[in-house]
């Protein structure tokens, strides 16, 4: 199997897109298709061995559009000039149909000799040219014996058009050439207008692209060169100075900076590096010169890999689509048929053509379903591209359907809700050593040991700018501690296993409740004496209560897993108020979620590989962004700056975009259903009014732009 994307030219419409996904559905070895009218692209799983891009252009060509395979990289000037284009084209075919149709319009009120042949020369253009690619397209279709919007204008364009051709032959009174033109201009000034919309839609993914660097400084050779961003590879030494934008991704070999990640992260504060220190392509270093070790570039760096995420998510079909496209797939040929009944039943009644063209010609008109197929890709664009902007990288529109509908949140304790890094948090002395000296005592001990509990100690040591002392006669006891001679006096640092023959009975209390609170105690002993505790512990991160809380607001349960043992568990679950399920191994993560899908929709956050298996199993897997690229991929979420918050603004903004979804899948299907029965003449009898055909095109244009605007408003609302 292959994901197969096209790039379709000529789709203006929800039936457009219906008509496409049926045929390209119908071609041999293809598994799945979604055709989406929003970005106008159409990506099919597809049976290599069976069919290939060639036959899915074939099949969207059958259907009177036109399709050429995406390239994958994206030019934001190439895309914004394409678009430009595709505007201007529609601007100029609606200003060359108001300049015949205005004139037509102005004469309608004169009485002047050859009045109506004046009007019919003027309407020709109109009618056989500004719709020419209305009639190519409705043909098309119904060469394939199918039917979409453009068939409706061109059938009540066409019959209005031609009756009035007949009524100037023959001598009849009244003509409705001004209702074809007229009609016509209207559709093709709302179209422009919806392209112009839907253009905004896509932003997102325009200002992400627009961050990219064109060039980048490589040190080759010794020399330093200028050369396109695309021609760096890896293992090239990138040299970025102070204002410039990190070329591609790499880790700092040289110089210390601070570096504004807020374009790729959302993330307003910048970040200190050095040496040793990830740095993410596109973002800009604000003071410091660094030279960087390029690790991934082109289409692997961060900025690439959050494209393609968010053009994925733009591209997918959210569930409740699927409700939008059963109706249109429907829509036209019953609208073709309640036109034909319009027709006969008035004029049975009132043995009036003229009459029962207008109600017909006002049925096919106001009845278009661009609304309805709007509903949903729009706000999913916007909701996406929002979520984008705030550094929470969405994969699709049913993960953006789905979050709206959790009922429980399972956390990952280590590097979810922690920051994954042990910390020095207690020093207690139990001598006449102060705090200072016992930290310098612990960590000139430790700085031979590779144990991350000694890395946490030396860098405790480090940042409070402490002398470290030598040390001899270093030796690491497995499962103990360690010990070491400094000057004449022989230290012990380690767990009780190691303090054999030294009394702790003085200091078990002290010992006992530093462990309660979930912290691993080491002891320093010098000879037979204790000198001092040292606590370490994973700290939380100063946003984890915040974000718990932020759960609970929202009717949210939240849960703690970790495969700690449960005294550990119970103080950080404590702190937070949560419940936890604790010394819970790697494969077992996934079977807990199963037991509280049982409950509701769940939602499991993580960031390691053993984290995958939960994440592929919830109804929402969020990823921390800093996490393996494993759990990246097992997610539907991804969160960039490495914060629990971020999960409850995903709820919050898929509530938000759900909301957009439903409202305006009512006023579309309120339009209709109230539209149609008003053109078709179902109130003429009490009211006397007959909705006119010019003010169906009307409404019809106004009720697709009206949907895209109110998708749009979506990007002002606070997360």
């Amino acid at each position: 199997m292959k994901k197969i994307v096209l790039d379709v030219k000529g789709m203006h419409c929800a039936s457009c897109a219906t008509l496409l996904t049926r045929a390209l559905s119908k071609v041999e070895g293809v598994k799945e298709a979604n055709v989406n009218v929003a970005t106008n692209k159409a990506t099919v799983d597809v049976d290599e061995s069976k069919a290939g891009t060639d036959a899915l252009i074939a099949a969207i060509r059958s259907k009177g559009y036109d399709a050429a395979e995406s390239s994958g990289v994206i030019d934001p000037e190439q895309d914004a000039k394409a678009r430009q284009e595709e505007l201007k084209k529609s601007w100029r075919l609606f200003l060359f149909s108001l300049a015949f149709t205005l004139p037509l319009f102005l004469l309608t009120f004169l009485e002047i000799p050859y009045r109506d042949i004046i009007i019919w020369i003027l309407a020709t253009p109109v009618q056989g040219g500004a719709a020419w690619h209305m009639y190519v397209s409705a043909f098309t279709a119904l060469r394939g014996w199918s039917a979409n919007m453009d068939t409706l204008i061109v059938l009540g364009t066409s019959a209005a058009y031609l009756y009035s051709v007949y009524a100037v032959l023959a001598g009849v009174e009244g003509t409705y050439f001004e209702v074809a033109a007229i009609l016509i201009t209207i559709v093709l000034f709302g179209r422009w207008l919806e392209a112009r919309a839907k253009g905004k839609t896509s932003e997102a993914i325009k200002r992400l692209i627009g961050l990219k660097p064109k060039t980048a400084t490589v040190l080759r050779k010794g020399k330093e060169m200028k050369i396109p961003v695309d021609d760096v590879q890896v293992g090239d030494l990138v040299i970025v100075k102070p204002g410039e934008k990190v070329p591609v991704d790499g880790v700092v070999e040289e110089g210390h900076s601070s570096i504004d990640e807020s374009m790729v992260t959302g993330e307003s504060i910048p970040i200190e590096k050095k040496p040793g220190d990830a740095v993410i392509g596109a973002t800009i270093n604000k003071h410091g010169l660094l030279t960087i070790k390029a690790t991934k570039v082109g289409a692997n760096t961060t900025l690439a890999h959050i494209i393609r995420l968010i053009e994925e998510a733009q591209g997918s079909k959210a569930p409740i689509q699927r409700f939008a496209d059963a109706v249109s797939a429907y829509f036209v040929p019953a609208v073709l048929v309640i036109a034909i009944l319009t027709f006969i039943i008035w004029f049975v009644v009132s043995k009036d053509v003229q009459f029962s063209l207008i109600a017909s010609v006002s049925v096919l008109v106001i009845a278009c379903p661009c609304a309805l197929g709007l509903a949903t890709p729009t706000a999913i664009m916007v909701g996406t591209g929002k979520g984008a902007k705030n550094g929470i990288l969405i994969k699709g529109g049913e993960a953006l359907e789905t979050a709206h509908k959790i009922t429980h949140v399972i956390l990952d304790k280590t590097g979810t809700i922690t920051k994954g890094q042990p910390e020095v948090t207690d020093l207690v002395s139990v001598s006449k050593v102060g705090e200072k000296e016992l930290l310098t005592l612990a960590a000139s001990i430790e700085k031979g040991s590779e144990h991350p509990l000694a890395d946490a100690i030396v860098k405790a040591a480090v940042e409070k700018k402490l002398a470290l002392k030598k040390v001899t006669g270093f030796k690491a006891v497995p499962g103990h501690g360690v010990s070491a001679t400094l000057g004449k006096k022989h230290y012990l640092l380690g767990n009780v296993k190691l303090m054999k023959g030294i009394s702790l009975k003085a200091h078990e209390e002290k010992l006992h409740a530093l462990e309660e609170q979930g912290k691993t105690v080491m002891m320093l002993a010098e000879g037979k004496s204790l000198v001092g505790l040292v606590a370490v512990a994973d700290t939380m991160k100063e946003t984890s209560p915040e974000a718990i809380q932020l759960f609970k607001k929202m009717g949210i349960d939240v849960y703690m897993i970790t495969g700690d043992n449960a005294r550990t568990a119970k103080a950080i679950a404590g702190k937070l108020g949560i419940k936890y399920f604790a010394e819970v191994l790697p494969e077992d993560k996934a079977n807990y979620v199963k037991k509280l899908q049982k409950e509701g929709k769940v939602a499991m956050v993580g960031d390691g590989i053993n984290d995958a298996p939960a994440l592929a199993q919830a109804d929402i897997g969020a990823a921390m962004g800093s996490g393996t690229d494993v759990a990246m991929e097992s997610g539907d979420l991804v969160l960039m700056k490495d914060d629990l918050r971020d999960v409850a603004k995903a709820i919050k903004l898929s509530r938000q975009t759900m909301a957009k979804i439903r409202q305006n899948m009512f006023w579309a299907l309120v339009y209709n259903v109230i539209g149609i029965p008003v053109a078709a003449g179902v109130f003429y009898g009490w009211t006397g009014w007959l909705l006119s055909p010019i003010i169906a095109g009307a409404a019809m244009a106004l009720s697709s732009v009206s949907v895209v605007s109110n998708s749009l408003l979506l990007r002002m609302k606070k997360l």
